[in-house]
């Protein structure tokens, strides 16, 4: 099958049957092959899951080599969120068909991401009609905290990684985070990775790969 998104896959291996997926989405100016890095670990402790890493929509703006779920040219959040809107449905398309083409539900999914892919990955989670399995969430925030409690559906569960050093975005973001979702009866954990800047180092894969297997075995 085809999917609406170019997408870098990694099966199980010996052709176990998939029980599971983690989707995995980069950050600005990366792609599918860069997040898909974190599998390389994960994999040999989930034999059954399936790693589904798309490239962005666009063309980053100033990466022309790499992709983008949205515009971050123009800083004004209005047109930020609306650029977010139109990844969001791209990405709600893809998933549907990952579930179609793999025979799976929400259920047994988890979305993760880094930066603006953490950033669609809580968006998602929370606004589907069904919750996801969890959210993984390194160096991100909320978009919109109005948006996204106006819109949201379901609680699905949140892990979000942070470097205290993260000159991108601000680890004030993920304070700002686990208020809102604490606020909103949303199950959420958060790590603060010390002395890190904007990058997934070991310590965060690991807090990452170990809440992720607890979650998908209690399914």
């Amino acid at each position: 099958m085809t999917f609406c998104l170019d997408t870098t896959i990694i099966k199980p291996a010996d052709d176990k049957e998939i029980k599971n997926a983690i989707i995995l989405l980069h950050g600005y100016g990366g792609d599918g092959k860069d997040i898909s890095m974190l599998s390389l670990n994960w994999k040999r402790h989930l034999p059954n899951t399936i790693f589904i890493c798309p490239n962005g929509h666009e063309t980053c703006s100033i990466n022309p080599s790499g992709f983008q779920w949205f515009d971050l040219t123009n800083d004004d959040p209005k047109y930020i969120l609306e650029q977010s809107m139109k990844a969001e449905h791209k990405l709600n398309k893809f998933i549907d068909e990952i579930k179609e083409n793999y025979k799976l539900s929400n259920d047994n999914i988890c979305l993760s991401g880094f930066s603006q892919g953490c950033m669609m990955s809580i968006n998602i989670g929370l606004t589907s009609e069904e919750k996801f399995n969890c959210v993984v969430g390194f160096s991100g925030k909320i978009i919109s905290q109005e948006d996204l409690s106006s819109r949201k559906k379901v609680f699905t569960d949140i892990l979000l990684i942070h470097g205290d050093s993260d000159q991108v975005v601000s680890p004030n973001f993920l304070l700002e985070a686990k208020d809102f979702f604490i606020r909103n009866n949303i199950k959420i954990q958060t790590y603060l990775i010390k002395n890190c800047d904007h990058h997934i180092p070991i310590e965060a894969s690991s807090i990452a790969l170990n809440y992720i297997k607890k979650k998908l075995n209690n399914f």
